[in-house]
Formats: C-alpha cells, sequence, structure tokens
C-alpha cells in the first residue's frame, strides 16, 4: 500500500489467560495514514489485541512498536501520550458536563496525561479551540452547550470519538463505534468516520460489513486469536475461509 514505515508494528503478538490463548502469534503491519478494519467472530481476539496496543493488559510474548519506538508493556497512560487514542465499546463520557467540556478536558491533556478541571474556560484559549474544531469535525458544532448524558446514544457515541480525537492522536482505536446504534445513527457515524483526517491512522473493530466495506482499506481478520485472512475488503469477502468461519454466519 505505501513504502513508508508501519505506525504500528505488531510482531508475534501472544496473550493467556491461564490455559487458554486469547491471541496467538498475531503480526500486523498499518501504514501512516492507514484505515485498518478488525474482524472476526465473538470471541477471535479483537478486544484482546486493542488492550493490549493501549496498554490496558501486557502480552505473553511478542512485541509492539508505534512511530518506530517500542511500547510493548507500556501502562495505558504512557501509551496515549505517544499519541494512540481510544474510544470503548461503552460510552465512556462525563454525562453531567456539557459536550465543550468533555471535549475541552481532552484538549487540555497535558504531557504528564493530568487535566486542567478548575479555572475559567475561556483563559485556555488553545484547548477551547481545539474542542470547537473537533466538534465541527463529529457533526456536533452546534449543539456544545448541551449536557453529553441527555444526549442520544449515537451522539453520545459521536462525542467519544470527539473526546478521543480531541487529544491529537497519530492513532486512533475505534472498538465497535456503531454498536447498538440505529441504522440511521449507523450511516451517520459512517459519514462521520469517512470525513475524518487522513492525517490520523484509523483501527476500527467492527461488526458492520457495510461500515467496514465503507470505511477500511484493508482487512484483517481474527480466528480464535490467529490472522485467519488481510486484504481489501473485496479479497476478504471472496476468501472462502473468511465466508465459513464469519461473513456466512452474518448475514
Amino acid at each position: 500500500m505505501t513504502l513508508a514505515s508501519p505506525v504500528l508494528l505488531i510482531e508475534g503478538l501472544t496473550r493467556y489467560f491461564g490455559a487458554l490463548s486469547a491471541l496467538n502469534g498475531v503480526s500486523l503491519m498499518i501504514a501512516p495514514r492507514e484505515r485498518r478494519a478488525i474482524i472476526g467472530p465473538n470471541g477471535a481476539g479483537k478486544t484482546t489485541l486493542f488492550n493490549l496496543i493501549t496498554g490496558h493488559l501486557a502480552p505473553s510474548t511478542g512485541r509492539i512498536r508505534f512511530d518506530g519506538a517500542p511500547i510493548t508493556g507500556l501502562p495505558p497512560h504512557a501509551v496515549a501520550r505517544r499519541g494512540i487514542s481510544r474510544s470503548f465499546q461503552r460510552t465512556n463520557l462525563f454525562p453531567k458536563l456539557s459536550m465543550l467540556e468533555n471535549l475541552r478536558l481532552a484538549a487540555a491533556a497535558d504531557g504528564r496525561g493530568s487535566y486542567d478541571l478548575f479555572g475559567s474556560i475561556e483563559r485556555y484559549r488553545a484547548p477551547l479551540d481545539r474542542a470547537r474544531a473537533v466538534a465541527e469535525s463529529v457533526g456536533l458544532l452546534g449543539r456544545l452547550e448541551e449536557v453529553a448524558g441527555r444526549l442520544s446514544y449515537g451522539e453520545q457515541r459521536q462525542l467519544e470519538v470527539g473526546v478521543a480525537l480531541a487529544t491529537s492522536p497519530k492513532l486512533l482505536l475505534l472498538d465497535e463505534p456503531t454498536a447498538g446504534m440505529s441504522p440511521e445513527e449507523t450511516q451517520r457515524m459512517t459519514r462521520m468516520l469517512e470525513g475524518l483526517p487522513r492525517e490520523v491512522t484509523l483501527l476500527i473493530i467492527e461488526h458492520d460489513m457495510d461500515v467496514v466495506s465503507s470505511l477500511a482499506d484493508r482487512v484483517t481478520v481474527l480466528h480464535y486469536g490467529e490472522v485467519l485472512a488481510e486484504g481489501t475488503f473485496d479479497e476478504v469477502k471472496a476468501d472462502p475461509r473468511v465466508y465459513e468461519v464469519y461473513l456466512g454466519g452474518a448475514g
């Protein structure tokens, strides 16, 4: 796809939970500006992979390099400081704060991973400007004063992507961003993700194949903790192994 050095390089990643192997020798190369989807049946190891990349779990074996530097086993705050941001399957917002404050707090995170929770919002112009720019990119600019907890589920997921973007990541990990959404909300989220700047490399776990086909440059299929197939969406869709273990039972 590109001759550039990979922004994310994963080599032989394995994670055991007791005798159970959740991941078994997974290797991936993600190019800068790429949009990569990770698909597979429930229990394939997709969220475990994200937890290892972001430092929420330590690998049993294997290496992870981000932007040319090793990050294997670093804690989550150290991984985040290097430019990796993540949204989760469940919304992870401050529900009693406005959308603007949720975004501003993320934008104001300093190099130590702490937040300025006090003081006048007008004193902190750069985070405020960043919050408004991100709100525009996720389609929420006109409603910044609304309390996050009063938003619809789909809007909360949009805001959560915005919070992840507000930290100015180089790599954004999205864990099932359309899970639980109505068809209309899914279409809105897909359009929003399509419009994100390519400067942000995107790694997404997603079950909706329409979303995957719209967003992904390449697709990696996990099955029982191993890479089953990899390629463009059309290449993966045409692979009889993928159809048998996943796509054939997905619809």
